[in-house]
C-alpha cells in the first residue's frame, strides 16, 4: 500500500463522493472542450478575415499613393502640408467585446476636424481631397488589422490555456479519481468478503456447538 493510499478512506459514502468528483470531472472536461473548439474556429476565422483585410489594405495603399502623387502635381506639395496642417487629425477609441469569455479589443476609428466637412468638400482642391479620404481608409483598415492581429494573439493564448487545462483533467485529475474510486471499490469488497467468511465460520461454530449439545 502507497503513502497516498493509505490516506484515503475506504468507506462507502468516499466511493460515492469520488464518483461524484469523476462525472463532475468529465462534464467540465466536455465544457472546455466545447469552448476550445469555439475558439479554434473563430481563430481560424479571424486569420481569414486578416488575409482579406491585408489585401485590402495593400490595394488602399497604392491608391492612396497614386491619388498623392496626383494632388501634388495639381495643387502642389506646399498647398497638400497647409491643409493637412489645419485639417482632420486622426484618432481611435479603444473598447473591448467578448468572445466565448475572451475579452478582445475593439477599436473605433475617430477624426477631430478643425472645419466642417461640408466645407472641406469646398474648400480643398479635389485632388487632394480625395488623397485625403484614401489615406483615412489606409489609417481606417490599418487599424482594423492591428485589432484582429491582437485578438488573434489573445485567442491563441486563450487555447494554450484550455490545452493545459483540459490535458490535467484527462491525464491526471481523472484518472487519479478513477484509480482511487478503483481502490475504494477494491478494499470493500474484500472487506465484503472477509465479513461473510467470518459469518459463515461464526455460523458453522454455533451449528456444530448446537449438535454437540
Amino acid at each position: 500500500m502507497s503513502m497516498a493510499q493509505s490516506n484515503i478512506r475506504t468507506t462507502r459514502l468516499e466511493l460515492i463522493r469520488t464518483k461524484a468528483r469523476i462525472k463532475v470531472a468529465a462534464k467540465g472536461l466536455n465544457l472546455l472542450k466545447m469552448k476550445r473548439s469555439s475558439l479554434v474556429l473563430a481563430f481560424f476565422e479571424m486569420v481569414r478575415q486578416i488575409k482579406l483585410m491585408r489585401g485590402s489594405m495593400l490595394e488602399s495603399v497604392v491608391k492612396a499613393q497614386d491619388s498623392l502623387k496626383m494632388a501634388e502635381l495639381m495643387s502642389g506639395r506646399i498647398t497638400i502640408e497647409r491643409i493637412a496642417a489645419e485639417n482632420t487629425e486622426a484618432s481611435a477609441r479603444a473598447s473591448s467585446k467578448n468572445i466565448m469569455g475572451v475579452k478582445i479589443p475593439d477599436l473605433e476609428v475617430g477624426s477631430e476636424s478643425a472645419s466642417d466637412p461640408g466645407y472641406e468638400v469646398i474648400s480643398i482642391p479635389t485632388p487632394v481631397f480625395d488623397a485625403k479620404k484614401d489615406y483615412e481608409e489606409v489609417f481606417r483598415l490599418l487599424i482594423e488589422v492591428a485589432e484582429k492581429e491582437n485578438a488573434l494573439r489573445l485567442l491563441l493564448y486563450e487555447i494554450e490555456k484550455l490545452n493545459r487545462r483540459s490535458n490535467a483533467i484527462e491525464n491526471v485529475a481523472i484518472p487519479k479519481l478513477k484509480e482511487k474510486a478503483s481502490y475504494i471499490k477494491q478494499r470493500l469488497d474484500d472487506m465484503e468478503r472477509d465479513q461473510i467468511v467470518s459469518i459463515k465460520y461464526i455460523k458453522a461454530k454455533l451449528e456444530a456447538q448446537e449438535a454437540i449439545e
